[in-house]
């Protein structure tokens, strides 16, 4: 695996953990500020509220994608 290839794998690892944490800071603010004008969310997304939202979908998919890759990169160019 080249210096090149490992460094990009750390930094797109460092960018991916950095939105999560983000998205996980944002989500809990708008928690907190509910107004009035809020309707009824469904009670299966009140029940799997993590599951349900398609951000954090992305961020766990986009996640997997990217060990398998540098882990298949480290394997085959280890050979």
């Amino acid at each position: 695996m080249s210096y090149l290839t490992m460094v990009l794998g750390v930094v797109a690892l460092l960018v991916l953990a950095t939105s999560l944490i983000y998205t996980f800071r944002v989500g809990r603010l708008v928690s907190v500020r509910k107004s009035n004008l809020d309707t009824q969310i469904n009670e299966k997304i009140q029940d799997h509220p993590y599951m349900r939202n398609p951000v954090f979908l992305a961020y766990v998919i986009a996640g997997l994608v990217s060990l398998a890759y540098i882990f298949y990169l480290a394997y085959t160019t280890s050979w």
